[in-house]
């Protein structure tokens, strides 16, 4: 069974997605071990602890990155973690915290990588008028929305959108990409093969 440590900043509705459907038995082969966020108030960690799971607040308080990094890292190893969910986590990660769960953090972006990474991925998208956008579950390395892809869904961009439809139908995907991503990694299928991942063999 593979042990999940989910960060998050906000209401993480990934994080939901990706409990409800463990819990369902629709994602197999894992399950949470905590939930981390890096604010008290975040609403994840309720819907966590509403849940039955563990939920713990590692604010920052003003201590350096790598600093808080380590109390993180120090958590999710207490809690035999295997593999790190960023589920709407608001801050970039250390490099020693990378190097502790090498090709075992996996984010996700609201655009199809490699275009548009960074903040305001969906209003990037718009403003830049493509056809299509979408979501990418990736491996994080030390660089920005930069590791090796494991999944995309693409959305289409209607003439009727604005910003605010557009990232909700592309949030409704990334509800159901995070758990495919999830599910590919545990299954111990795949690997890492230069920039792609691949089935084995």
């Amino acid at each position: 069974m593979t042990r999940l440590g989910i960060l998050l900043s906000g209401r993480g509705s990934n994080f939901v997605a990706i409990a409800d459907r463990i819990a369902r038995g629709e994602l197999r082969g894992c399950e949470i071990a905590v939930v981390i966020s890096n604010k008290a108030e975040a609403g994840g960690l309720a819907a966590a602890r509403e849940r039955g799971l563990t939920a713990l607040a590692i604010e920052a308080n003003g201590r350096k990155r790598a600093e808080h990094d380590a109390a993180i890292i120090a958590a999710l190893r207490e809690h035999g973690v295997d593999l790190v969910i960023l589920a709407g986590y608001m801050r970039l990660l250390s490099p020693g915290f990378v190097q502790a769960f090498p090709q075992r953090i996996l984010n996700i972006h609201p655009s199809l990588l490699p275009a548009f990474p960074g903040l305001e991925a969906q209003e990037q998208a718009f403003a830049y008028g493509v056809k299509v956008a979408g979501c990418t579950v990736h491996f994080v390395d030390e660089e920005l929305d930069h590791g090796v892809i494991v999944t995309q869904r693409v959305v289409p961009v209607l003439d009727a959108d604005d910003e605010a439809t557009l990232s909700r139908r592309i949030l409704a995907e990334e509800h159901e990409a995070y758990s495919e991503a999830i599910a590919k990694v545990v299954s111990g299928e795949y690997e890492v093969a230069g920039r792609r991942y691949i089935r084995k063999g």
